[in-house]
Protein backbone atom coordinates (compact mmCIF):
# COMPACT_ATOMS: atom_id res chain seq x y z
CA UNK A 1 0.00 0.00 0.00
CA UNK A 2 1.38 3.21 -0.99
CA UNK A 3 1.66 6.25 1.57
CA UNK A 4 -0.37 9.54 0.72
CA UNK A 5 3.05 10.91 0.48
CA UNK A 6 4.21 8.55 -1.96
CA UNK A 7 1.23 8.57 -4.36
CA UNK A 8 1.37 12.31 -4.24
CA UNK A 9 4.86 12.44 -4.91
CA UNK A 10 4.38 10.05 -7.92
CA UNK A 11 1.97 12.37 -9.04
CA UNK A 12 4.28 15.29 -8.98
CA UNK A 13 7.09 13.46 -11.10
CA UNK A 14 4.42 12.31 -13.39
CA UNK A 15 3.73 15.99 -14.21
CA UNK A 16 7.34 17.16 -14.17
CA UNK A 17 9.68 17.76 -17.29
CA UNK A 18 13.30 17.74 -15.93
CA UNK A 19 16.19 18.98 -18.04
CA UNK A 20 19.00 16.85 -19.19
CA UNK A 21 21.92 16.26 -16.87
CA UNK A 22 24.21 13.08 -14.92
CA UNK A 23 22.01 11.35 -11.99
CA UNK A 24 21.62 8.32 -10.18
CA UNK A 25 19.93 6.61 -13.15
CA UNK A 26 18.67 3.43 -12.27
CA UNK A 27 20.17 0.44 -14.34
CA UNK A 28 21.23 -3.51 -14.33
CA UNK A 29 24.95 -3.28 -14.11
CA UNK A 30 26.58 -6.16 -12.41
CA UNK A 31 29.03 -6.17 -9.41
CA UNK A 32 32.13 -7.43 -11.71
CA UNK A 33 31.62 -4.69 -14.47
CA UNK A 34 32.63 -1.62 -12.20
CA UNK A 35 35.94 -0.68 -10.52
CA UNK A 36 36.49 -1.62 -7.08
CA UNK A 37 36.38 1.94 -5.89
CA UNK A 38 32.80 2.32 -6.13
CA UNK A 39 31.47 1.25 -2.89
CA UNK A 40 28.21 -1.16 -3.13
CA UNK A 41 25.31 -0.52 -0.83
CA UNK A 42 22.55 -3.17 -1.13
CA UNK A 43 18.99 -2.59 0.22
CA UNK A 44 18.03 -5.69 1.50
CA UNK A 45 15.71 -7.31 4.36
CA UNK A 46 16.95 -9.03 7.22
CA UNK A 47 15.97 -10.17 10.48
CA UNK A 48 17.01 -8.60 13.87
CA UNK A 49 15.58 -9.89 17.37
CA UNK A 50 13.16 -7.55 19.66
CA UNK A 51 12.05 -8.25 22.69
CA UNK A 52 12.89 -12.33 22.53
CA UNK A 53 11.17 -12.44 19.01
CA UNK A 54 12.13 -12.44 15.36
CA UNK A 55 11.78 -9.24 13.19
CA UNK A 56 11.74 -8.70 9.92
CA UNK A 57 13.32 -5.33 8.84
CA UNK A 58 15.18 -3.91 6.17
CA UNK A 59 18.78 -2.20 6.08
CA UNK A 60 21.72 -0.72 4.22
CA UNK A 61 24.67 -3.00 4.26
CA UNK A 62 27.78 -3.22 1.96
CA UNK A 63 28.67 -6.87 0.94
CA UNK A 64 30.67 -7.83 3.85
CA UNK A 65 27.74 -7.01 5.78
CA UNK A 66 28.88 -3.46 7.38
CA UNK A 67 26.43 -1.07 7.86
CA UNK A 68 26.11 2.33 5.58
CA UNK A 69 29.36 3.75 4.96
CA UNK A 70 32.57 5.14 6.52
CA UNK A 71 34.58 7.37 4.26
CA UNK A 72 36.72 10.69 4.49
CA UNK A 73 36.46 13.54 3.37
CA UNK A 74 38.11 14.69 0.02
CA UNK A 75 37.46 11.33 -1.77
CA UNK A 76 34.45 10.71 -3.78
CA UNK A 77 31.42 9.65 -3.12
CA UNK A 78 31.10 7.19 -5.43
CA UNK A 79 28.54 4.79 -4.48
CA UNK A 80 26.49 1.82 -6.39
CA UNK A 81 23.30 0.69 -4.44
CA UNK A 82 21.77 -2.17 -5.23
CA UNK A 83 17.97 -2.73 -4.30
CA UNK A 84 17.69 -6.25 -3.49
CA UNK A 85 14.15 -5.64 -2.09
CA UNK A 86 10.83 -6.75 -3.82
CA UNK A 87 9.36 -3.31 -4.11
CA UNK A 88 11.13 0.36 -5.44
CA UNK A 89 13.01 2.17 -2.33
CA UNK A 90 15.22 5.29 -3.16
CA UNK A 91 18.08 6.18 -0.39
CA UNK A 92 18.94 10.10 0.54
CA UNK A 93 22.38 11.15 2.16
CA UNK A 94 20.71 13.13 4.97
CA UNK A 95 23.08 15.93 5.56
CA UNK A 96 25.19 15.81 2.07
CA UNK A 97 25.14 18.45 -0.72
CA UNK A 98 24.85 16.16 -3.90
CA UNK A 99 23.97 17.41 -7.34
CA UNK A 100 19.94 18.03 -7.23
CA UNK A 101 19.43 14.59 -9.63
CA UNK A 102 21.38 12.35 -6.79
CA UNK A 103 19.44 13.37 -3.14
CA UNK A 104 17.23 10.29 -3.21
CA UNK A 105 13.35 11.83 -3.08
CA UNK A 106 11.26 9.84 -5.56
CA UNK A 107 9.06 12.19 -8.00
CA UNK A 108 11.56 15.35 -6.75
CA UNK A 109 15.53 14.37 -7.37
CA UNK A 110 14.10 11.27 -10.06
CA UNK A 111 12.14 7.72 -9.95
CA UNK A 112 12.82 5.08 -7.74
CA UNK A 113 15.17 1.95 -8.09
CA UNK A 114 12.95 -1.00 -8.94
CA UNK A 115 13.84 -4.15 -7.56
CA UNK A 116 16.78 -6.21 -9.01
CA UNK A 117 18.18 -2.59 -10.31
CA UNK A 118 20.48 -0.24 -9.44
CA UNK A 119 21.49 3.33 -9.64
CA UNK A 120 24.84 4.82 -9.22
CA UNK A 121 26.40 7.89 -7.50
CA UNK A 122 29.34 10.42 -7.77
CA UNK A 123 29.99 13.35 -6.38
CA UNK A 124 32.49 15.10 -4.04
CA UNK A 125 32.49 14.88 -0.57
CA UNK A 126 33.63 18.63 0.65
CA UNK A 127 33.11 18.33 4.23
CA UNK A 128 33.15 15.34 6.82
CA UNK A 129 31.11 14.92 10.02
CA UNK A 130 28.33 12.16 10.89
CA UNK A 131 25.66 11.91 8.42
CA UNK A 132 23.29 9.16 7.94
CA UNK A 133 21.29 7.91 5.05
CA UNK A 134 17.10 6.59 4.91
CA UNK A 135 14.81 5.84 2.32
CA UNK A 136 12.67 8.27 0.93
CA UNK A 137 10.27 5.81 -0.30
CA UNK A 138 6.97 5.33 1.38
CA UNK A 139 7.37 4.61 5.02
CA UNK A 140 10.33 2.09 4.53
CA UNK A 141 12.10 4.31 6.86
CA UNK A 142 9.93 2.91 10.10
CA UNK A 143 11.33 -0.44 8.80
CA UNK A 144 14.78 0.66 9.87
CA UNK A 145 15.88 1.21 6.56
CA UNK A 146 18.88 3.75 7.49
CA UNK A 147 21.77 3.28 8.30
CA UNK A 148 25.35 5.54 9.56
CA UNK A 149 27.60 7.88 6.97
CA UNK A 150 30.44 8.88 8.48
CA UNK A 151 32.84 11.15 6.90
CA UNK A 152 36.28 11.43 8.64
CA UNK A 153 38.52 14.36 8.49
CA UNK A 154 40.90 16.46 10.23
CA UNK A 155 39.08 16.81 12.91
CA UNK A 156 39.47 12.82 13.85
CA UNK A 157 43.22 12.50 15.09
CA UNK A 158 44.82 9.08 13.62
CA UNK A 159 43.70 6.14 16.20
CA UNK A 160 40.91 8.33 18.49
CA UNK A 161 38.32 6.09 19.90
CA UNK A 162 35.36 6.62 18.43
CA UNK A 163 31.86 4.30 18.11
CA UNK A 164 28.80 4.81 16.55
CA UNK A 165 25.55 4.76 18.36
CA UNK A 166 22.22 5.11 16.15
CA UNK A 167 18.87 5.23 17.72
CA UNK A 168 15.64 3.93 16.31
CA UNK A 169 12.13 3.51 17.16
CA UNK A 170 10.51 0.05 16.47
CA UNK A 171 7.05 -1.68 16.00
CA UNK A 172 5.40 -5.23 14.99
CA UNK A 173 2.54 -3.03 13.42
CA UNK A 174 3.44 -2.53 9.56
CA UNK A 175 3.94 1.59 8.93
CA UNK A 176 0.68 1.21 6.75
CA UNK A 177 -1.31 0.36 9.66
CA UNK A 178 0.18 2.81 12.10
CA UNK A 179 -0.20 5.52 9.81
CA UNK A 180 -4.13 4.36 8.67
CA UNK A 181 -4.93 4.19 12.53
CA UNK A 182 -3.27 6.93 13.34
CA UNK A 183 -5.83 9.09 10.64
CA UNK A 184 -8.78 7.01 11.92
CA UNK A 185 -8.05 7.34 15.54
CA UNK A 186 -7.49 11.34 15.47
CA UNK A 187 -10.69 11.40 13.41
CA UNK A 188 -13.18 10.56 16.10
CA UNK A 189 -14.99 13.55 17.59
CA UNK A 190 -13.77 15.89 20.54
CA UNK A 191 -11.38 18.65 21.09
CA UNK A 192 -8.99 19.29 18.77
CA UNK A 193 -5.32 19.75 20.38
CA UNK A 194 -3.35 21.40 17.66
CA UNK A 195 -4.47 23.02 14.23
CA UNK A 196 -4.17 26.26 12.51
CA UNK A 197 -3.79 29.21 14.54
CA UNK A 198 -3.52 27.18 18.24
CA UNK A 199 -0.59 28.60 19.14
CA UNK A 200 0.50 32.52 19.44
CA UNK A 201 3.52 34.06 20.70
CA UNK A 202 2.47 35.09 23.51
CA UNK A 203 0.76 31.91 24.50
CA UNK A 204 3.07 28.46 24.64
CA UNK A 205 0.53 25.34 24.82
CA UNK A 206 1.61 22.34 26.13
CA UNK A 207 3.21 20.21 24.35
CA UNK A 208 1.97 16.93 22.85
CA UNK A 209 3.91 14.20 22.70
CA UNK A 210 4.93 10.53 21.17
CA UNK A 211 2.06 10.05 18.58
CA UNK A 212 3.23 6.03 18.05
CA UNK A 213 3.45 3.85 21.11
CA UNK A 214 6.30 1.85 20.02
CA UNK A 215 7.12 -1.81 21.05
CA UNK A 216 10.77 -1.04 21.85
CA UNK A 217 13.43 1.45 21.08
CA UNK A 218 17.19 0.20 19.56
CA UNK A 219 20.50 1.52 19.97
CA UNK A 220 22.12 0.12 17.15
CA UNK A 221 19.37 -2.54 16.20
CA UNK A 222 19.17 -3.80 20.14
CA UNK A 223 17.36 -3.12 23.35
CA UNK A 224 18.50 -2.56 26.66
CA UNK A 225 17.61 -6.49 27.17
CA UNK A 226 20.81 -6.90 25.20
CA UNK A 227 22.55 -3.98 24.58
CA UNK A 228 25.64 -3.71 22.47
CA UNK A 229 28.73 -3.87 24.70
CA UNK A 230 31.52 -1.25 23.18
CA UNK A 231 35.16 -1.55 24.67
CA UNK A 232 37.08 1.03 25.19
CA UNK A 233 40.43 1.92 26.33
CA UNK A 234 40.59 3.47 29.99
CA UNK A 235 42.03 6.97 30.39
CA UNK A 236 41.92 7.66 26.63
CA UNK A 237 39.00 9.59 24.69
CA UNK A 238 36.48 8.65 22.73
CA UNK A 239 33.97 10.20 20.08
CA UNK A 240 30.31 9.41 20.46
CA UNK A 241 28.42 10.03 16.87
CA UNK A 242 24.96 9.81 18.27
CA UNK A 243 22.49 9.50 15.10
CA UNK A 244 19.20 9.78 16.01
CA UNK A 245 17.33 7.46 13.02
CA UNK A 246 13.75 7.10 14.75
CA UNK A 247 11.13 8.10 12.47
CA UNK A 248 8.84 9.89 15.67
CA UNK A 249 10.38 9.70 18.66
CA UNK A 250 12.67 12.00 20.27
CA UNK A 251 15.53 11.62 23.40
CA UNK A 252 17.62 13.10 26.09
CA UNK A 253 20.73 10.98 25.95
CA UNK A 254 22.40 10.92 29.27
CA UNK A 255 26.24 9.93 30.31
CA UNK A 256 25.04 9.22 33.18
CA UNK A 257 28.41 8.90 35.54
CA UNK A 258 30.62 10.68 32.43
CA UNK A 259 30.48 14.18 31.45
CA UNK A 260 31.00 15.23 27.87
CA UNK A 261 31.50 18.34 25.43
CA UNK A 262 29.45 18.16 22.57
CA UNK A 263 31.25 19.29 19.72
CA UNK A 264 29.42 18.91 16.40
CA UNK A 265 25.41 19.05 15.89
CA UNK A 266 24.24 17.75 12.57
CA UNK A 267 28.12 17.10 11.72
CA UNK A 268 29.38 20.37 12.01
CA UNK A 269 31.30 21.83 14.63
CA UNK A 270 30.48 24.33 17.80
CA UNK A 271 31.65 25.80 20.44
CA UNK A 272 31.94 22.87 23.17
CA UNK A 273 29.45 22.98 25.42
CA UNK A 274 30.20 20.09 29.12
CA UNK A 275 27.56 18.41 30.24
CA UNK A 276 25.53 14.83 30.68
CA UNK A 277 22.20 14.94 29.07
CA UNK A 278 21.90 16.35 25.68
CA UNK A 279 18.34 16.57 23.65
CA UNK A 280 18.44 14.90 20.25
CA UNK A 281 15.05 15.51 18.01
CA UNK A 282 14.62 13.14 15.04
CA UNK A 283 17.19 13.28 12.04
CA UNK A 284 19.60 15.40 14.46
CA UNK A 285 23.33 13.70 15.31
CA UNK A 286 25.69 14.63 18.26
CA UNK A 287 29.06 14.45 18.30
CA UNK A 288 30.18 14.33 22.22
CA UNK A 289 33.75 13.77 23.37
CA UNK A 290 34.08 12.17 26.31
CA UNK A 291 37.35 10.78 28.45
CA UNK A 292 37.19 7.50 29.65
CA UNK A 293 38.12 7.32 33.44
CA UNK A 294 40.95 5.28 34.10
CA UNK A 295 40.82 1.59 35.76
CA UNK A 296 38.20 -0.63 34.55
CA UNK A 297 34.29 -0.02 34.92
CA UNK A 298 30.85 0.09 32.53
CA UNK A 299 29.58 3.06 31.87
CA UNK A 300 25.86 2.93 30.32
CA UNK A 301 25.00 5.69 27.23
CA UNK A 302 21.45 5.87 27.36
CA UNK A 303 18.85 7.62 24.94
CA UNK A 304 15.80 8.51 27.36
CA UNK A 305 12.34 9.01 25.02
CA UNK A 306 11.40 12.32 25.79
CA UNK A 307 8.21 12.71 28.46
CA UNK A 308 8.73 8.80 29.41
CA UNK A 309 10.97 6.89 31.73
CA UNK A 310 11.39 4.19 28.80
CA UNK A 311 14.95 4.34 27.55
CA UNK A 312 17.75 2.17 25.35
CA UNK A 313 21.31 2.72 24.80
CA UNK A 314 24.84 1.04 25.58
CA UNK A 315 27.36 0.04 27.39
CA UNK A 316 30.69 1.44 27.09
CA UNK A 317 33.40 -0.94 29.13
CA UNK A 318 36.47 -0.36 30.51
CA UNK A 319 39.20 -2.79 31.13
CA UNK A 320 37.50 -5.89 32.67
CA UNK A 321 34.66 -4.80 34.33
CA UNK A 322 31.26 -7.01 34.40
CA UNK A 323 28.62 -5.79 32.58
CA UNK A 324 25.36 -5.82 34.37
CA UNK A 325 21.63 -5.23 33.49
CA UNK A 326 20.51 -1.90 32.53
CA UNK A 327 16.92 -1.42 33.82
CA UNK A 328 15.18 -0.28 30.27
CA UNK A 329 12.51 2.47 32.90
CA UNK A 330 14.52 5.36 33.62
CA UNK A 331 13.90 6.75 37.36
CA UNK A 332 12.10 9.46 36.35
CA UNK A 333 10.63 10.87 33.19
CA UNK A 334 12.42 12.82 30.46
CA UNK A 335 11.14 16.31 29.95
CA UNK A 336 9.77 17.65 26.78
CA UNK A 337 12.94 18.78 24.28
CA UNK A 338 13.10 22.24 24.72
CA UNK A 339 15.30 25.03 22.98
CA UNK A 340 17.62 25.99 25.32
CA UNK A 341 20.41 24.11 24.24
CA UNK A 342 19.98 25.43 20.61
CA UNK A 343 19.91 28.84 22.08
CA UNK A 344 23.20 28.53 23.56
CA UNK A 345 25.13 26.65 20.51
CA UNK A 346 27.77 28.81 18.76
CA UNK A 347 29.13 28.21 15.72
CA UNK A 348 32.65 27.28 15.05
CA UNK A 349 32.64 28.51 11.26
CA UNK A 350 29.14 30.57 10.95
CA UNK A 351 27.77 31.98 7.86
CA UNK A 352 29.74 35.49 6.52
CA UNK A 353 27.48 38.31 7.79
CA UNK A 354 25.32 39.33 5.36
CA UNK A 355 21.09 40.55 4.96
CA UNK A 356 18.97 38.47 3.67
CA UNK A 357 18.33 39.17 -0.18
CA UNK A 358 15.06 36.25 0.44
CA UNK A 359 12.95 35.80 3.21
CA UNK A 360 10.33 32.98 3.59
CA UNK A 361 7.86 33.10 6.34
CA UNK A 362 6.60 29.66 7.08
CA UNK A 363 3.68 28.19 9.37
CA UNK A 364 4.06 25.20 10.39
CA UNK A 365 0.44 23.74 11.02
CA UNK A 366 -1.73 21.04 11.63
CA UNK A 367 -4.75 19.19 13.11
CA UNK A 368 -4.89 16.26 14.73
CA UNK A 369 -8.54 15.81 14.21
CA UNK A 370 -7.70 14.06 11.08
CA UNK A 371 -4.43 13.58 11.71
CA UNK A 372 -3.51 16.28 9.06
CA UNK A 373 -0.49 18.30 8.79
CA UNK A 374 0.63 21.09 7.22
CA UNK A 375 2.80 24.10 5.90
CA UNK A 376 1.02 27.57 6.23
CA UNK A 377 -2.08 25.65 6.19
CA UNK A 378 -1.55 23.71 2.95
CA UNK A 379 -1.22 20.09 3.02
CA UNK A 380 1.26 19.32 0.19
CA UNK A 381 0.50 17.96 -3.02
CA UNK A 382 1.47 18.47 -6.62
CA UNK A 383 -0.34 21.65 -6.94
CA UNK A 384 1.30 23.62 -4.38
CA UNK A 385 3.90 25.95 -5.83
CA UNK A 386 7.60 25.76 -4.24
CA UNK A 387 9.39 28.02 -2.63
CA UNK A 388 11.68 30.35 -4.80
CA UNK A 389 15.10 30.84 -4.47
CA UNK A 390 18.04 32.13 -6.86
CA UNK A 391 21.78 31.23 -7.17
CA UNK A 392 23.91 33.04 -5.16
CA UNK A 393 21.25 34.50 -2.70
CA UNK A 394 21.23 34.26 1.23
CA UNK A 395 17.98 33.08 2.20
CA UNK A 396 16.42 33.14 5.01
CA UNK A 397 13.54 30.98 6.20
CA UNK A 398 11.11 32.53 9.62
CA UNK A 399 9.60 29.10 10.77
CA UNK A 400 6.48 29.54 13.53
CA UNK A 401 5.30 26.55 15.30
CA UNK A 402 0.82 26.82 15.32
CA UNK A 403 0.66 23.17 16.66
CA UNK A 404 1.39 21.52 20.16
CA UNK A 405 3.81 19.03 18.56
CA UNK A 406 7.51 19.62 18.09
CA UNK A 407 8.60 19.44 14.39
CA UNK A 408 12.16 18.77 13.26
CA UNK A 409 12.32 20.88 10.22
CA UNK A 410 15.17 19.37 7.38
CA UNK A 411 16.54 20.97 4.44
CA UNK A 412 18.10 18.76 1.40
CA UNK A 413 20.50 19.81 -0.30
CA UNK A 414 21.81 22.76 1.83
CA UNK A 415 23.56 23.95 5.57
CA UNK A 416 21.33 26.65 6.98
CA UNK A 417 22.79 28.38 10.49
CA UNK A 418 20.05 29.05 13.42
CA UNK A 419 19.98 33.03 13.49
CA UNK A 420 16.95 33.76 15.57
CA UNK A 421 15.14 32.02 18.42
CA UNK A 422 12.03 34.43 19.34
CA UNK A 423 13.35 37.80 18.06
CA UNK A 424 16.74 37.22 19.82
CA UNK A 425 19.37 37.14 16.81
CA UNK A 426 22.92 35.37 17.23
CA UNK A 427 25.16 32.92 15.52
CA UNK A 428 24.05 29.85 16.54
CA UNK A 429 24.71 26.12 15.05
CA UNK A 430 25.19 24.90 11.52
CA UNK A 431 22.60 22.24 10.87
CA UNK A 432 20.64 20.36 8.31
CA UNK A 433 17.27 19.96 11.03
CA UNK A 434 15.86 22.26 13.37
CA UNK A 435 13.59 21.67 15.85
CA UNK A 436 10.94 23.99 16.57
CA UNK A 437 8.97 23.57 19.77
CA UNK A 438 5.06 24.17 20.01
CA UNK A 439 4.50 28.47 20.31
CA UNK A 440 7.93 29.34 19.00
CA UNK A 441 9.37 31.09 16.42
CA UNK A 442 12.96 29.94 14.96
CA UNK A 443 14.65 31.69 11.91
CA UNK A 444 17.50 29.80 9.76
CA UNK A 445 19.76 31.23 7.05
CA UNK A 446 21.15 29.32 4.45
CA UNK A 447 23.49 30.39 0.75
CA UNK A 448 21.52 28.98 -2.03
CA UNK A 449 24.78 27.38 -3.78
CA UNK A 450 23.53 24.81 -5.06
CA UNK A 451 21.01 24.83 -7.62
CA UNK A 452 18.22 22.68 -8.00
CA UNK A 453 14.62 21.44 -6.79
CA UNK A 454 15.17 19.97 -3.20
CA UNK A 455 12.79 18.70 -0.40
CA UNK A 456 12.02 20.67 2.98
CA UNK A 457 9.51 18.72 5.37
CA UNK A 458 8.95 18.14 9.28
CA UNK A 459 11.14 14.70 9.71
CA UNK A 460 8.71 13.13 11.77
CA UNK A 461 7.22 10.16 9.47
CA UNK A 462 3.71 9.96 9.46
CA UNK A 463 3.95 14.02 9.66
CA UNK A 464 5.76 14.68 6.24
CA UNK A 465 3.64 11.79 4.71
CA UNK A 466 0.32 14.47 6.25
CA UNK A 467 1.41 16.94 4.11
CA UNK A 468 3.62 18.85 6.29
CA UNK A 469 6.00 19.47 3.09
CA UNK A 470 7.59 21.49 0.96
CA UNK A 471 9.90 22.03 -1.69
CA UNK A 472 12.53 24.66 -2.59
CA UNK A 473 13.24 25.54 -6.08
CA UNK A 474 15.65 27.48 -7.78
CA UNK A 475 14.15 29.84 -10.34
Amino acid sequence: MLSRRSALLGAFSSCVTFPQCSWAQPNSVAATDKPETVTILRVQRRNIEVNGKTASVLGIRQPDGAPGLVTEVGRRFRVRVDNELDAPTLIHWHGLTPPWRQDGVPGISGPPISPGASAEYDFPLRFGGTFWMHSHEGLQEQSLLAAPLIIRDGRNPPGQQEATIMLADFSFTPPEQIYAELRKRRAAPGPRSAEPGAANESAVPRPDLNDVRYDAFLANDRTLADPESIRVEPGEPILLRVINSSCMSAYHVDLGALSGELIAVDGFSVRPVSGQRFPIAVAQRLDILIKVPRGPAVFPVLAILEGERRQTGVSLVAGRAPVTRIPETAPTPSPALTLNLESRLRATKPLAKRKPDRIHHIDLTGDMNGYVWSINGVAWNKEVPPLAVAEGERVELVLKNKTRMSHPMHLHGHQFQVVEIDGKRFSGAVRDTILVTPGRRVVVAFDANNPGWWAFHCHLLYHQAAGMFATVRYI
